[in-house]
């Protein structure tokens, strides 16, 4: 299939040969369709399956064949200001041909800006529910005119607090509307929301909502005192091309984001401490290529789109196990082959179990060759269980990626151009970073062209 058959309007159509898009994803062409007709739409799909287009091209063709009005007409609601900025992009990217304005509202940032954008007559607002919040008590921005409304990342805005905002938020809302509802995954409180606000929706469902089964997992105990040292001797022994590194706090992860510049890795960090303008610049260095690794929080981590993420590393076990799929979701991306490799200490046992029981298989277990543990054995941690099948289809364990096939479907086509120094994504680049470091540059280390970093244990 491709997006010609959707008999998108002219003006949309060429904005997708614009971006490059070739071919739908599944979520795609099963959405449009259901979109354009104007039924309401539960979306359930992992990170990464293209849901940004599944929603942003229906609207745009209806606003390229309806007279053009006053006031807002789609409001999309995402729980980050990364997500919020990139949804935004997309409709500009996609939009470029149209005379549809877009604009973001979000905290972090002045409000002139978003007042004038509002003034100007904005048709699209991407919004966080947080500051949309106190614009509409401000009188600032009328959403009486909204025709449709889509809810993205559903799942993400019940973890981070966000509920009762979007509850105050549709009550200034048409009843009448077209609902679009997107989540990865769909607890007891989203499932709920969902009954509440959708009108006799088409359920849109990819695969099963856990990682892709393009994506190999691993665990390697480890004692927290060893944790920084042990990461390092990871990187230094796995070809890696891009990486996102996880951590639990604000602090540790600007934390671990120096200390591997001072090794002279490429990195920034990612955290809700920052200014909005130093997160756009950490964003855009590392989507560009700029840097190699990134360490995140995660609520600072949503809205990553970056599909040449060859690895997630899990520095400290995530809280619970969605938190895992969303986290993991970030590599293997367009059916391309990634790793995911999380550091476990005795107090993750319980989660561990949580989340093998969620992917319906044993995670294995890893020691690193050449690896000082001291007397620290990772072999007697987290004993095997017998594991019952899950909604997962199981995580690749102990398989190896290869080269990925490159951007399809959904994905951007081309090859993006790397500044000099870059590598072609088997080894880690190395040099000076925004943290500086020690202030000096070394050649890369030459990764090996297989991954013999670690050897499985419990089997």
């Amino acid at each position: 299939m491709n997006f010609e058959q959707f008999s998108l309007h002219s003006q949309v159509l060429a904005g997708v040969k614009t971006v490059g898009y070739t071919n739908p994803t599944p979520i795609q062409e099963q959405a449009i369709p259901v979109a354009m007709d104007g039924q309401d739409v539960l979306g359930l799909a992992q990170t990464g399956t293209g849901k940004t287009a599944a929603f942003a091209l229906p609207i745009l063709h209806r606003l390229a064949n309806s007279p053009r009005k006053r006031g807002v007409q789609a409001l999309v609601i995402a729980p980050t200001r990364e997500l919020a900025e990139q949804i935004h992009q997309t409709f500009v990217e996609l939009g470029r041909h149209l005379r549809v304005k877009s604009i973001t509202i979000y905290g972090g940032v002045g409000k002139g800006p978003q007042l004038a954008g509002l003034r100007s007559g904005a048709q699209v607002v991407v919004a966080c529910p947080g500051r949309l919040l106190d614009h509409l008590t401000q009188g600032d921005i009328d959403l009486s005119g909204v025709e449709v409304l889509i809810l993205d990342e559903a799942d993400t805005m019940c973890d981070m607090g966000f509920l009762p905002d979007v509850q105050r938020i549709l009550g200034r809302l048409p009843v009448k509307r077209q609902t679009l509802f997107f989540s990865a995954t769909m607890p007891p409180e989203i499932r709920g929301l969902a009954v509440k606000i959708l009108q006799d929706p088409v359920l849109v469902q990819i695969g099963a909502i856990a990682p892709a089964k393009t994506v190999s997992h691993a665990l390697y105990p480890v004692p927290d005192r060893l944790k920084k040292s042990l990461l390092l001797a990871l990187l230094q022994q796995t070809p890696t091309g891009r990486a996102l590194v996880f951590t639990r706090t604000k602090h540790r992860a600007r934390s671990l984001a120096l200390d591997l510049a001072k090794n002279s890795y490429r990195v920034t960090a990612l955290q809700g401490n920052m200014s909005q303008n130093a997160r756009q610049r950490a964003m855009n260095g590392f989507r560009d290529g700029k840097f190699d690794i990134l360490v995140a929080t995660d609520i600072a981590a949503h809205g990553i789109d970056v599909p040449e993420i060859s690895h997630v590393i899990n520095f400290d076990f995530p809280n619970t196990s969605d938190t895992y799929t969303h986290r993991i979701g970030r590599t293997g991306r367009a059916e391309q082959t990634g790793e995911a490799f999380t550091l476990v200490g005795a107090e993750d046992g319980a989660m561990v179990r949580e989340v093998e029981k969620e992917l319906g298989a044993r995670i294995e277990r890893r020691r690193l060759p050449g690896f000082d543990y001291g007397d620290f054995a990772p072999e007697k941690q987290l004993p095997e269980e017998r594991i019952r099948p899950g909604n997962g289809g199981g995580p690749r364990s102990g398989s190896r990626p290869g080269n990925g096939s490159g951007p399809r479907n959904g994905s951007r086509a081309g090859n993006r151009s790397r500044p000099p120094g870059s590598t072609d994504g088997r080894g880690v680049r190395t040099g000076r970073d925004v943290y500086r470091g020690n202030g000096n540059s070394r050649p890369a280390r030459r990764a090996p062209q297989r991954n013999t970093s670690s050897r499985a244990f419990g089997r």
